[in-house]
């Protein structure tokens, strides 16, 4: 008897350290209906795409549709992590744009210093997470002033669109697939990527306590500096990955080819479910929300809306998604 009592004294000391099941049921749903939203969302936007041009449903079709979504999810995913440190990035249309420059010329003439100049991207990403934490520069002053240096280095290397990219680049973006889409598999690859960033390194945990709590993270005895370095790098890495598919896709250079990546990428983190304030990663709902926006100007086309009026009822879409994140957050609490 006295051993039944001490186990099922020991069983409800466990269960008591434990949530209650509905508040493990609020906070699954506070943490995941972003996510679902933006999956209704873009459920929604196929499904309208669809009446109109049933041809999207073939592998064909989705993969013409989903393309361009390829290139800002990953951009989006980078992003992310320079916005769960709190700060926000703000050239990395430019430098999206850029790297498909480098692609496009010194790549393909001359590889070594091709790769240098993006393995120097690395470098400078760091040097600036260091400015921001060490010298206290706000990341938008800095960010932005950077996206004025990438833009200038892209038009001194190529003033003009043009330019084309190397067999091995050109070859990746004319993969093409009877079974699946190629691009739910790039895309799949940047939600995995920084799923497995954010969430199963410790590097990620670093992160999201530098966004939330950085007195915590002092407290662990982690370095803030090296932290936001960590930030930074990762986010370059997976900028350089959406500038070179960009490049595949359209085999040749252009400095302003992802002029609008910059706001586009904040939009699709905070869809996902992110935060200014930092803290949060939610890569899947990221990706969700990248695919989304991208499919959004894909259906305005569909639907013969004069390109006058697209930009905003773009706008209008991407609020009325926002309201709905609102109005499921307020409900799962």
């Amino acid at each position: 008897m006295t051993a039944t009592t001490a186990s099922t004294g020991q069983k409800r000391t466990a269960n008591a350290g434990r949530p209650a099941p509905a508040v493990r049921l609020r906070a699954g749903l506070a943490h995941g209906s972003p996510a679902l939203l933006s999956l209704v969302a873009l459920a929604v936007i196929v499904a309208i795409a669809a009446a109109i041009q049933p041809g999207i449903l073939s592998v064909t079709g989705l993969s013409l549709m989903l393309m361009s979504a390829v290139p800002l999810a990953f951009a989006a995913q980078a992003q992310m992590i320079i916005m769960s440190v709190g700060d926000i990035d703000l050239g990395i249309g430019n430098l999206v744009g850029l790297v498909t420059v480098i692609a496009a010329t010194l790549l393909a003439t001359d590889p070594l210093l091709g790769v240098g100049m993006l393995a120097g991207v690395l470098v400078v990403y760091a040097l600036l997470a260091v400015i921001v934490q060490k010298r206290g520069v706000p990341s938008i002053i800095v960010t932005l002033g950077m996206s004025f240096v990438w833009l200038g280095i892209g038009l001194q290397l190529l003033p003009t669109p043009g330019g084309a990219t190397p067999g091995w680049l050109t070859a990746i973006g004319a993969w093409r697939s009877t079974v699946v889409p190629p691009p739910l598999v790039f895309v799949a690859l940047a939600a995995i990527a920084g799923w497995w960033i954010m969430r199963r390194t410790r590097a990620g945990a670093r992160m999201r306590a530098l966004g939330s709590s950085a007195a915590t993270l002092d407290k662990a005895g982690w370095s803030a500096t090296r932290t936001r370095m960590t930030a930074y790098v990762l986010a370059a890495v997976l900028i350089l990955a959406s500038g070179l598919l960009l490049a595949a896709q359209t085999r040749s250079g252009d400095i302003n080819s992802a002029s609008n990546f910059t706001l586009t990428t904040i939009a699709a983190v905070i869809l996902g479910g992110g935060t200014f304030s930092g803290g949060r990663a939610l890569p899947l709902g990221t990706a969700l929300g990248a695919v989304t926006l991208g499919l959004i100007s894909v259906l305005l086309s569909l639907v013969a809306l004069p390109s006058s009026m697209q930009a905003g009822a773009q706008g209008v879409i991407v609020l009325a998604v926002l309201a709905g994140r609102i109005v499921t957050e307020r409900f799962s609490r």
